[in-house]
């Protein structure tokens, strides 16, 4: 849904995604512009700089003992997905596209959830910022973001009744 670029201006991963590590300047310097420094490569991870203002997400170790880190992008999905994003393609598209689709694809686990809480509060997408945040933040480090479409796809699919 969303550019690498506009994940970054909105706030993601706390700011440490690119701290120490070098890899940051192989992508477009125009990715970092207009945003403070702190937005991409903090030392200190605060929530603050997350969209949702929320802790969210494993540290890269429980990234690894998971076994979702490939050589190749050792900062995991996002490195991954800014090279895919600049045409890369790689022997992991498809290993890493499955996680995509499994988090916040059509029946990811991740964006089925959240729209279920919103339909169970009522508050419709306009009103559902304060809805599980850390959800929405975390939908977010996969470049997804709650929309109408989507929703009333969802309830459609769930046989949910839409009020005139």
């Amino acid at each position: 849904m969303l550019t690498p670029k506009e994940m970054l201006h909105k706030g993601v991963f706390g700011g440490v995604y690119f701290n120490n590590y070098s890899f940051m300047h192989n992508f477009p310097n125009e990715w970092f512009e207009g945003i403070a420094k702190n937005y991409y490569n903090s030392e200190h991870y605060s929530i603050d700089v997350n969209y949702f203002k929320v802790k969210s997400g494993l540290s890269r170790k429980e990234w690894e003992q998971k076994g979702w880190i490939h050589e190749d992008d050792p900062r995991g999905w996002f490195e991954w997905y800014c090279k895919y994003f600049l045409g890369r393609r790689h022997e992991d598209d498809i290993r890493q596209i499955k996680r995509w689709l499994a988090f916040c694809g059509p029946k990811g686990r991740w964006r089925r959830i959240i729209y279920s809480k919103i339909n169970g509060i009522g508050c419709g997408i306009k009103m559902s910022q304060n809805v599980s945040r850390r959800v929405q933040q975390s939908l977010l480090h996969w470049s997804y973001v709650v929309n109408d479409c989507d929703y009333e796809i969802w309830k459609k699919e769930n046989n949910i009744l839409t009020s005139n």
